[in-house]
Protein backbone atom coordinates (compact mmCIF):
# COMPACT_ATOMS: atom_id res chain seq x y z
CA UNK A 1 0.00 0.00 0.00
CA UNK A 2 1.05 3.57 -0.74
CA UNK A 3 1.76 6.32 1.29
CA UNK A 4 -1.44 8.28 -0.39
CA UNK A 5 -3.73 5.41 0.08
CA UNK A 6 -2.65 5.21 3.54
CA UNK A 7 -3.01 8.77 4.12
CA UNK A 8 -6.41 8.59 3.08
CA UNK A 9 -7.84 5.36 4.43
CA UNK A 10 -6.25 7.06 7.64
CA UNK A 11 -8.71 10.23 7.08
CA UNK A 12 -11.46 8.30 6.48
CA UNK A 13 -11.22 6.37 9.53
CA UNK A 14 -10.67 9.58 12.06
CA UNK A 15 -13.91 11.12 9.78
CA UNK A 16 -16.04 8.03 10.85
CA UNK A 17 -14.85 8.16 14.35
CA UNK A 18 -16.13 11.86 15.04
CA UNK A 19 -19.18 11.31 13.40
CA UNK A 20 -19.51 8.27 15.58
CA UNK A 21 -18.47 10.04 18.43
CA UNK A 22 -20.71 13.05 17.91
CA UNK A 23 -23.34 10.55 17.41
CA UNK A 24 -22.26 9.00 21.35
CA UNK A 25 -22.03 12.53 22.70
CA UNK A 26 -25.29 13.62 21.65
CA UNK A 27 -27.10 10.39 23.31
CA UNK A 28 -25.20 10.48 26.09
CA UNK A 29 -26.98 11.01 30.10
CA UNK A 30 -24.18 10.53 32.11
CA UNK A 31 -21.69 13.69 32.45
CA UNK A 32 -18.59 12.00 33.11
CA UNK A 33 -19.05 9.78 29.84
CA UNK A 34 -20.31 12.79 28.32
CA UNK A 35 -16.72 14.69 29.03
CA UNK A 36 -14.38 11.57 28.36
CA UNK A 37 -15.96 11.22 24.65
CA UNK A 38 -15.86 14.89 24.42
CA UNK A 39 -12.30 14.67 24.72
CA UNK A 40 -11.25 11.61 22.85
CA UNK A 41 -13.20 13.31 20.38
CA UNK A 42 -10.87 16.83 20.81
CA UNK A 43 -7.73 14.52 20.31
CA UNK A 44 -9.20 12.97 17.29
CA UNK A 45 -9.91 16.21 15.55
CA UNK A 46 -6.27 16.87 16.17
CA UNK A 47 -5.10 14.12 14.48
CA UNK A 48 -7.40 14.90 11.70
CA UNK A 49 -5.94 18.04 11.16
CA UNK A 50 -2.68 16.78 11.27
CA UNK A 51 -3.36 14.19 8.55
CA UNK A 52 -5.05 16.94 6.93
CA UNK A 53 -2.03 19.28 6.35
CA UNK A 54 0.18 16.17 5.49
CA UNK A 55 -2.15 15.01 2.57
CA UNK A 56 -2.36 18.49 1.27
CA UNK A 57 1.12 19.26 1.37
CA UNK A 58 2.18 16.68 -0.42
CA UNK A 59 -0.93 16.71 -2.83
CA UNK A 60 -2.90 13.75 -1.60
CA UNK A 61 -6.16 15.78 -0.73
CA UNK A 62 -7.38 19.01 -2.13
CA UNK A 63 -10.27 20.69 0.07
CA UNK A 64 -12.94 22.00 -1.93
CA UNK A 65 -12.94 25.90 -2.89
CA UNK A 66 -13.66 28.26 -0.88
CA UNK A 67 -17.02 30.10 -0.56
CA UNK A 68 -17.50 33.32 -2.29
CA UNK A 69 -19.36 35.35 -0.86
CA UNK A 70 -22.41 35.59 -2.97
CA UNK A 71 -22.22 32.02 -1.92
CA UNK A 72 -21.98 32.55 2.18
CA UNK A 73 -24.76 35.29 2.05
CA UNK A 74 -27.00 32.60 -0.30
CA UNK A 75 -26.51 29.77 2.23
CA UNK A 76 -27.15 32.62 5.70
CA UNK A 77 -30.25 33.57 3.79
CA UNK A 78 -31.11 29.51 3.51
CA UNK A 79 -30.04 29.82 7.53
CA UNK A 80 -31.72 32.42 9.18
CA UNK A 81 -35.23 31.41 9.92
CA UNK A 82 -34.06 28.06 11.06
CA UNK A 83 -35.07 27.68 14.83
CA UNK A 84 -31.92 27.77 17.48
CA UNK A 85 -31.93 25.78 20.39
CA UNK A 86 -30.17 27.40 23.35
Amino acid sequence: MDEKTMVNDALASVKASLTAYTTAISECSNPNLRSTLQQIRGADENSQYELYKIAQSKGYYQPAKMADQNEINQVKSEFAGTPRWS
